[in-house]
């Protein structure tokens, strides 16, 4: 009696953490609240599949328990026999066609999204000039850092993307090392980046980010992929159109844009010296830098994707990203820097900004 107890108690607390449990999720990254076309439609999707099945497991529960209480053998006796429907044709039709109804049901309309959102011919599109007229953006997962590059617009950024709302963008997803997952689950789902061929999509971003928590949407890999995966984010800011234009333009101001190993600035002077054989500081570039480009940096919410934007976690990080980031290839890659090296080297970054 008691064992059969404890299983309720589980049973219901469990009942009452899920209850709560699903007001947890955060505007800029529940898939709860969609915020983009292609997302609201799969969540449509998903509230459709989970009615019907609610239905059949509705329906079968009131058949159980009608079945149940009408033959009980303290109503009829230990001696009565039900009718056997053992060979009913009518029966076996019945149980044969209702759920292939029912996977009819969920199948057509899951095919037509799913196809629907494979079409990307879109992309290749190009107006009475030869320009492209959908922004594509060629996404390149690394461990454990996203790269992000404009290719019609000649700029490259990392660990933040920048979006216009209103629009579908159309995106070239590739690994450079192992296979990692492109999410943004509060616009759409997933989708695999593998090492050996490109994968493409769409996503619509339908609200600006400014008036989140956060000013950003959250992005994640959503495939294991080493020991830092779960620190695996990216930011999504979504601006109108207007606000994006204004944005490439200064990207594409930074063009030339370098440190200086002549720099009186310590910082400058040493970023130059152990930082700028792999991180960028002007945005205009192609893909394939071996760590992130660093042109926005002062204009980021985290730092290495999940710390706070402070200088102490820039030197925090540079001291020892092994730490808190385990498997990245960042480390070991540097030499030996003072603390003084450090601490100027953090301000420097900081002040990498093209926001006004």
């Amino acid at each position: 009696m008691m064992k059969g107890l404890k299983k309720w108690r589980l049973f219901s607390l469990l009942a009452v953490m899920t209850v709560f449990l699903s007001a947890c999720g955060e505007d800029y990254l529940t898939t709860l609240k969609p915020t983009g076309a292609v997302g609201k439609e799969q969540f449509n999707l998903l509230l459709f599949s989970i009615t019907i099945m609610a239905l059949v497991v509705i329906v079968v529960s009131v058949l159980y328990l009608y079945a149940f209480m009408k033959a009980r053998r303290s109503k009829l006796g230990e001696d009565y026999m039900p009718k056997q429907v053992e060979g009913s044709h009518t029966l076996e039709v019945i149980w044969t066609v209702i759920p292939i109804i029912l996977l009819l049901i969920l199948a057509v309309p899951t095919l037509i999204s799913t196809y629907k959102f494979a079409d990307v011919k879109a992309m290749d599109e190009v107006n009475e000039e030869g320009n492209k007229t959908a922004l594509t953006v060629n996404v390149t997962a690394k461990l454990y850092w996203w790269e992000f590059e404009y290719p019609e617009q000649g700029i490259v950024t990392a660990q933040e993307l920048v979006v216009p709302t209103g629009e579908k963008v159309y995106f070239n997803l590739k690994a450079a090392d192992v296979k990692h997952s492109f999410w943004i689950p509060a616009v759409g789902g997933k989708m695999d980046t593998n090492v050996e061929n490109v994968n493409k999509f769409y996503l619509q971003f339908d609200e600006e980010s400014e008036g989140l928590e956060q000013g950003v949407f959250y992005g994640k890999c959503a495939e294991l992929c080493g020991p830092s995966h779960a620190l695996m984010d990216f930011k999504v800011k979504v601006l109108d159109r207007d606000g994006f234009d204004n944005w490439v333009a200064a990207m594409q101001a930074t063009e030339g844009q370098t440190a200086s190993a002549e720099s009186a600035d310590l910082g400058e002077q040493t970023f130059a010296n152990s930082c700028l054989m792999c991180h960028a500081v002007s945005g205009v570039g192609a893909s394939g830098a071996m760590g992130p480009n660093l042109t926005t940096f002062g204009d980021r919410n985290r730092v290495a994707g999940v710390l706070e934007h402070t200088e102490e976690s820039i030197e925090k990080w540079v001291s020892d990203p092994e730490s808190i980031k385990p498997g990245n290839l960042m480390t070991g890659k540097y030499g030996e820097l003072s603390d003084e090296e450090i601490s100027a080297v953090a301000d420097y970054i900081m002040g990498l900004s093209i926001e006004e």
